[in-house]
Formats: structure tokens, sequence, C-alpha cells
């Protein structure tokens, strides 16, 4: 049984588009907005100076056409500081995690959506937490994870990506976390062929 569940796990994957599996059909990550070079800027200088430790990395961006200064401190956070000002900004608060994957969606129409601060690990979303998860209603159930620190999508979950998730656990025989290739079936089934 569990070796036909392998072959047709690893079938429907090989079928599958990563980039419907990804969701990039329904979002749209990047931020394609650019920073005008005649713009008047705070200097590094003053930006580093309002940081509240050391700073491994400053660069300039924009969040929704506002320029921001993001600083990576040396301890991995991500502070967000207004570039005109030098000044810290707040950090990305609900209605903004909203606004933020809503300009972002391209399904059909603009589907209800909640926003929820997950705080807690799970197996839809594994990445840095806590990360606010903005939900919306369309046919995939479609899933935004929008980072409190930068106001980035830091990940997409659509029904697709869950199918294609149950299915990739049961290709590498990990049933709960759906990560670890080295599970002791597989190794069995490895050594076995």
């Amino acid at each position: 049984m569990q070796l036909l569940l392998w072959f047709s796990s690893g079938l429907l994957m090989s079928i599958l588009p990563i980039e419907r599996v990804r969701g990039e059909h329904l979002v749209a990550r990047e931020n394609t907005a650019t920073i005008d070079p005649a713009q008047e800027f705070a200097s590094p200088a003053s930006v580093l100076g309002a940081a509240p430790g050391p700073v491994r990395e400053l660069r300039y961006t924009t969040l929704f056409g506002q320029p921001v200064a993001e600083l990576t401190m040396a301890n991995g956070t991500v502070r967000m500081h207004d570039a005109r000002t030098g000044l810290p900004m707040q950090r990305i608060d609900a209605p903004f995690a909203l606004r933020v994957a809503r300009a972002a969606y391209r399904g059909p129409g603009v589907p209800v959506a909640s926003v929820m601060f997950a705080r807690t690990a799970s197996t839809e979303f594994r990445g840095k937490l806590p990360v606010w998860r903005v939900e919306f209603e369309d046919a995939e159930t479609t899933r935004v994870f929008v980072s409190p620190e930068n106001g980035r999508i830091v990940g997409v979950r659509t029904g697709t990506w869950r199918l294609y998730d149950f299915f990739w656990g049961l290709h590498i025989m990990d049933w709960k976390n759906h990560e670890n290739f080295n599970t002791p079936w597989m190794m069995a089934f490895a050594a076995g062929g």
C-alpha cells in the first residue's frame, strides 16, 4: 500500500506546475515600486543613530510607495525606519497586513478576508514566527502570510499547496511534519530497493 502511495504521490507532484502550487497565479509577492532618485533621505548615519543596537545591514526600499530604511539587526530581527526622517516606524499591524495581502491578490474579485496573528508553528507555515495570516474566502482558500517586521509576503498557501504538501508527506514518508526525508520508513524502503 505504501509503495502505491509513494508512486502516486510522485506522479501527482510531477504533473502539478510548481508555480500553481506556490500560488503565483493568485498572489504577486514582489514589491515593484521604485525609489525616486531625486528624493531627499535621512543620512545612513542618522538612521543608524536611531537604531536600538548593532546593525548588520541597512537598505533603502519602499513599502506601499513610502520610502523606508530597512535595518537588519545583529540578532537577525528587522526594523523599519522612515527613510525621510530616519525615525523608527511602528510594526506592521493587522489592517496594514490586510492591505498588503489585498494589494498582492490577483485572484478573481476581492473576496472577504480575515486576519490572524499566528504565534505557533503549523504544518502550513514553517517560517519565522510570529506572522500575520490573511485568509481569503476564495475557491482556493488562499492564505497569505505577512511579516510583522517588514510587511513582506513570506508565504502563500492555497488548496493546491495543501494537496501537494499532503502528497509530499506521503512521498517522503514523513506523515507528521512533511519535511524530514530521513524517516525510518524511507530508509527501510531505500535499503530494500
